[in-house]
């Protein structure tokens, strides 16, 4: 179910769930996604900014092409604050941390990422752990950047790949869980039209 969180004439707030594309990806079978199923409400509704399918929470849409245009530029200017909350594979050593590694594409396995020092691009992760459990840990991530897949190429990185991913875990650990244990918590943003400084969460399902 998705979850509308704020509307008004010019932009949505949303909670994705987990496995749920948020454009249409390519033939039939993937025309299901986020945006379609919003348009039965907001048939002028366009996409600014994506989560993976497996990864769920906020996202902000826009109604109209000026707050379209004034929210991409706010992503492309690095405005909005972005949480993520996840539970990564086992007990990560200290409270704080950052992850600064350039990702470019595994063209091999696409539509994996990895981390390439000679052509990837620079890519910034801030990370805190909240809690341990016996062979997990529960973290708190905030993007600096938004390549596609940095936080779980990230966590892999360094040793702590997010429990339940399909494409950066192996199959006898994926299977374990009926989902990717990562979630877009909390979402800052300027209002695409007063400027007025918004925030929003979403209680993490996991």
């Amino acid at each position: 179910m998705i979850e509308l969180l704020y509307a008004d004439d010019v932009m949505v707030v949303v909670s994705k769930p987990a496995d749920l594309l948020s454009v249409p990806g390519i033939g039939e079978e993937k025309k299901d996604c986020l945006v379609s199923r919003l348009q039965i409400e907001f048939p002028t509704i366009r996409i600014v900014h994506r989560l993976d399918y497996a990864t769920s929470g906020l996202l902000v849409l826009a109604l109209n092409r000026g707050s379209h245009r004034a929210l991409s530029i706010q992503f492309q200017e690095r405005i909005p604050k972005k949480r993520y909350q996840a539970l990564v594979t086992g007990q990560i050593s200290g409270e704080s941390g950052e992850i600064n590694l350039p990702l470019g594409p595994d063209w091999e396995r696409r539509p994996r990422m990895l981390v390439d020092h000679q052509q990837g691009k620079p890519s910034l992760t801030h990370w805190e752990c909240i809690d341990q459990q016996d062979n997990a840990s529960r973290m708190l991530l905030y993007p600096h950047t938004g390549r596609s897949h940095q936080l779980r190429v990230h966590m892999l990185a360094i040793g702590h790949p997010i429990l339940g991913d399909v494409f950066y875990t192996e199959e006898a650990e994926h299977s374990r869980h009926e989902r990717m244990m990562l979630h877009a918590d909390q979402l800052g943003l300027e209002h695409p039209v007063s400027g007025q400084w918004m925030e929003f969460a979403s209680p993490c399902p996991f």
